[in-house]
């Protein structure tokens, strides 16, 4: 399979891309889906979403004081 890079994978493999899509190639071609979830339902006046691009994960912390997270009740993904 090439990639959208143009980087050929074999069939059979699995891959994580640089924009944390989680990708494998087997004989049908290539198919890729999002490796993480994204916060939904949290207070948006109050907190803000942090995407971490070298883990692919979200943290929702305060939008005055980042080191405080906030509790989110719903997740995408």
């Amino acid at each position: 399979c090439s990639d959208s890079n143009g980087e050929l994978h074999e069939f059979g493999s699995s891959w994580r891309t640089t924009d944390c899509n989680d990708c494998s190639c087997d004989r049908s071609g290539i198919s890729c889906c999002s490796s993480f979830v994204t916060p939904v339902d949290y207070d948006e006046e109050k907190c803000v979403s942090i995407f971490n691009n070298e883990t692919c994960t979200y943290k929702v912390v305060e939008k005055d004081n980042h080191s405080k997270e906030c509790p989110v009740r719903g997740w995408v993904g």
